[in-house]
């Protein structure tokens, strides 16, 4: 069985109680043919973007089920005849995706003797400032005995 997302506009000229029992014909529709309801929301009537078969505001409703693919076939079709239903729209909910975690660059810690890798840093010269190639070796020393 898949996850399916239905939302659905009644027209809002039928009024509250009849798009109630409307939507409650759907949910038992989809029960009835072996679906397992989820997850069920209902609106008040809501103005439209633009007028939709003459209205301009309905009921939104929302219903998250799973069921099978010839069901829902049938939910379409009861759904495309159904003449108080304005628009609708069906789809497949995949699930999310979990995201791996980015890497993202540790900023050096300047002044910091030992970092958590056990790393050390060094504060940076002056500029103008001559290194002496002893001073260079010394430090090279310490850092392969370590």
């Amino acid at each position: 069985m898949k996850p399916y997302e239905l939302t659905y506009i009644i027209a809002s000229s039928i009024g509250t109680e009849d798009s109630q029992t409307l939507a409650k014909e759907v949910e038992v529709f989809v029960q009835d043919k072996g679906g397992v309801i989820i997850k069920s929301e209902k609106t008040v009537p809501q103005s439209l973007a633009y007028p939709i078969k003459k209205h301009s505001s309905g009921y939104f409703v929302t219903l998250e089920f799973q069921g099978e693919e010839k069901e829902v076939k049938a939910l379409k079709e009861k759904l495309e005849k159904e003449a108080r239903v304005l628009r609708h729209f069906l789809m497949v909910k995949k699930p999310a995706k979990i995201m791996k975690e980015r890497r993202t660059r540790k900023p050096l810690l300047k002044g910091k003797p030992d970092m958590a890798d056990g790393s050390k840093v060094m504060e940076d010269k002056k500029k103008g400032e001559k290194v002496q190639a002893e001073e260079i070796s010394k430090k090279l020393d310490e850092i392969l005995s370590e």
